[in-house]
C-alpha cells in the first residue's frame, strides 16, 4: 500500500467537518502529484543509445533461469540464481592466483553423511574429470568453510579434498571454455559431482542453465603459480607496438579461426561439413605472445602430428587449437603423442 504524506502547509484535520475538507484537499493534491510524476523518457547516452537498452544488452548474456526455490532447473531444488544480478558478468576477471597460507581449522578431517573426508594439504598435483555443479543464493551471504562470505558472483568454488585456500583451473570439456577459480569452501557432497562452481563461474563456463556441466580440473601448484605470474608480467614488460602486431596479425576470433583451420585441411570422401570434427585445445594463455610462441614451438616440432594450429581469441584468453580431425579417435591419438613428450594432455573440444 502507498502512502502519500501530507501536502507542505497543512496539518491533521481537528474535527469531522474539517476531515471532509481535508480529504478534498488531499485527494486533489494526489492528483496533481499523479500527474506530476508521469514516467520520463530516458535520455539517450552519446552513442545515441539508452541506458535502459544497455543495461538489457548487458543481461541478455545471462540466461533465464527459473527462480531459485520453485523447483524447476538444474539445480537443487531450493537453490538457484539471485533475483538482481549484476550486469556484466561476462567480465568479471578470473581468480588471481596466489600462494596463501593454508586454514588451520578449514584442512583438517571431517565427516558428512557419515563419509571421512581428509583434506590434501601436501604439493601433489591433482587432476579430475567429472561432472561439475553450481551453487547460488541459498548459501549466498552465508559463512564458508574458509569463514569467508559465500558471494556467487565472484570466481569461487568449493572442493572436498583441496587445500584452503586453493586454485584450480577449470576447463568445460563440452565447449573449451576455461576459467581459474580460487577453492574456500566444502563440497559437493555427491558421488557423481567433483566441484562446485560460483553462479559466475558455471556462467562463464557455459553450463550455467544446464545446473551441471562435464569438467576437468586442474590444481595449480605453487610451480605453476609462478609461471602464470612470470607470463603476466612478462606480458605487461612486452613493448605496446610488438603486443598489437601480434594482436592484428596472429589472433583472430575463434569462429573464424576455426573455419580458417577447417579450411585449410582437405575434407575426407564421405565428409557433409568441411568445418566440422573435432579440435585439440592445446592450452590458454592471458597473453598473446606466449600464446603464439606456444604456436611456433608446437607446429615446429610436431607438424607431422598435429593438425594446422591456430590461435584464438576468446575473452582474455588466447587458446591454441589443433584442428579438425575427422573423428574422436584421431583427435585421441594425437593427444597422446604430444602428452608423450611432457605438454599437459590436450582437451578435445567437437564443433
Amino acid at each position: 500500500m502507498r502512502i502519500i504524506p501530507y501536502p507542505p502547509n497543512l496539518h491533521p484535520p481537528q474535527s469531522a467537518l474539517a476531515n471532509i475538507k481535508y480529504g478534498v484537499i488531499l485527494l486533489s493534491a494526489a492528483l496533481l502529484w499523479g500527474c506530476g510524476s508521469l514516467p520520463k523518457t530516458v535520455a539517450p547516452d552519446a552513442a545515441g543509445k539508452s541506458v535502459a537498452a544497455k543495461t538489457a544488452r548487458a543481461k541478455q548474456a545471462v540466461p533465464m533461469l527459473p527462480a531459485a526455490g520453485s523447483g524447476r532447473g538444474g539445480y537443487y531444488k531450493d537453490d538457484g540464481p539471485g533475483d538482481n544480478p549484476p550486469d556484466d558478468l561476462h567480465a568479471i576477471p578470473d581468480a588471481e592466483p596466489k600462494v596463501e597460507p593454508y586454514s588451520t581449522r578449514a584442512n583438517r578431517p571431517y565427516v558428512v553423511f557419515g563419509k571421512t573426508y581428509t583434506p590434501i594439504i601436501a604439493e601433489v598435483p591433482l587432476r579430475q574429470r567429472g561432472i561439475g555443479s553450481w551453487y547460488g543464493k541459498k548459501f549466498h551471504g552465508q559463512k564458508t568453510s574458509s569463514g569467508e562470505l559465500y558471494d556467487m558472483y565472484r570466481m569461487t568454488a568449493a572442493h572436498p579434498t583441496l587445500p584452503i585456500p586453493s586454485y584450480v583451473r577449470v576447463t568445460n570439456l563440452v565447449n573449451g571454455n576455461q576459467i581459474i577459480v580460487r577453492v574456500n569452501d566444502r563440497g559437493p557432497f555427491h558421488s557423481d559431482r567433483i566441484i562446485d562452481l560460483s553462479y559466475t563461474a558455471a556462467l562463464k563456463l557455459g553450463y550455467l542453465g544446464k545446473g551441471s556441466g562435464e569438467l576437468e580440473i586442474e590444481r595449480l601448484l605453487p610451480a605453476d603459480i609462478a609461471r602464470i605470474q612470470s607470463e603476466k608480467q612478462a606480458g605487461a614488460d612486452m613493448p605496446q607496438q610488438q603486443s598489437q602486431l601480434l594482436a592484428q596479425s596472429a589472433i583472430v576470433p575463434a569462429e573464424l579461426a576455426l573455419q580458417a583451420i577447417a579450411a585449410s585441411t582437405p575434407p575426407e570422401p564421405g565428409a557433409s561439413n568441411a568445418d566440422s570434427g573435432f579440435y585439440l585445445q592445446l592450452g590458454a594463455y592471458g597473453q598473446a605472445y606466449n600464446a603464439q610462441s606456444m604456436r611456433n614451438q608446437l607446429a615446429q616440432n610436431w607438424a607431422e602430428t598435429l593438425q594446422p594450429i591456430a590461435v584464438v581469441q576468446a575473452g582474455a584468453l588466447y587458446r591454441l587449437y589443433s584442428g579438425p580431425y575427422m573423428n574422436r579417435s584421431d583427435a585421441q591419438q594425437a593427444a597422446q603423442k604430444v602428452q608423450s613428450s611432457g605438454v599437459a594432455m590436450p582437451i578435445i573440444v567437437q564443433r
